[in-house]
């Protein structure tokens, strides 16, 4: 006489919940990026437009800074919604975390972001103006280094300005210190740095702002070191 077989367990295999499976998290993460990508080009939208319409005169970089003063902003809602970002199916609410980062971080990141893209400003015009000025090339690569200086230091800025609630000097003090206690950081941001100029200069800048998701997203993995040492050391 045979046995019955056991009753099959109705819970086995369901030690994952809806929503938690290798293919579940990768398509919710494109999703969280598409829908980052659209609050942030809604954000930008009217700067992105007045930008596309000036010319490559150099005369025209004072009106480009105003234009991308709202870029600032934007970026630091994407890395807020990015961080906070649902991991499941099931917790997916990206817009509605962009915008309570662009709530909350806006007037703190202007702070940091107006005067830093006055100085980039400054620079571009002296590098635009060179041979008018007649100053020596060495001159010119210390421009170039300072302005690359300040495009990291600005990375570190954003970031810790979109996470944390800290007054705009010490983003500014923290941003340059985390600058030189994570080189590897830095050089990851380099990294990032030339993938994105070489997208500009291979399109325009409207498909640079099209993959500003996926830019916000390499920023955020990079300042993982910076992230994990500002809670350690610098909050309660």
């Amino acid at each position: 006489m045979s046995t019955p077989a056991p009753a099959a367990d109705p819970s086995a295999g369901a030690g994952r919940a809806f929503g938690e499976g290798p293919l579940s998290r990768a398509a919710a993460l494109i999703y969280t990026l598409l829908a980052v990508e659209a609050m942030f080009l809604l954000a930008v939208a009217p700067g992105l437009a007045a930008l596309t319409l000036l010319g490559g005169d150099a005369g025209n970089l004072p009106l480009a800074a105003l234009c991308a003063l709202p870029l600032g902003p934007a970026l630091s809602a994407a890395l807020y919604a990015l961080r906070h970002r649902g991991r499941g199916l099931a917790d997916l609410r990206p817009a509605a975390a962009f915008w309570r980062g662009y709530r909350a971080n806006a007037a703190g990141v202007l702070k940091i972001w107006a005067p830093w893209l006055a100085g980039m400003a400054v620079i571009g015009t002296n590098l635009a103006n060179l041979a008018v000025a007649g100053v020596p090339r060495w001159w010119a690569a210390l421009l170039v280094l300072v302005a690359l200086g300040g495009l990291l230091w600005a990375g570190n800025a954003l970031v810790i300005t979109s996470l944390f609630a800290f007054r705009a000097v010490d983003v500014a003090r923290l941003a340059s210190y985390l600058l030189l206690r994570h080189p590897k950081a830095a050089l990851a941001n380099v990294s990032l740095l030339v993938v994105a100029t070489a997208v500009t200069l291979a399109g325009t800048e409207l498909l640079t702002a099209v993959l500003a998701a996926v830019f916000a997203a390499g920023l955020l993995r990079n300042a993982r070191p910076l992230i994990a040492e500002v809670e350690e050391r610098f909050t309660a």
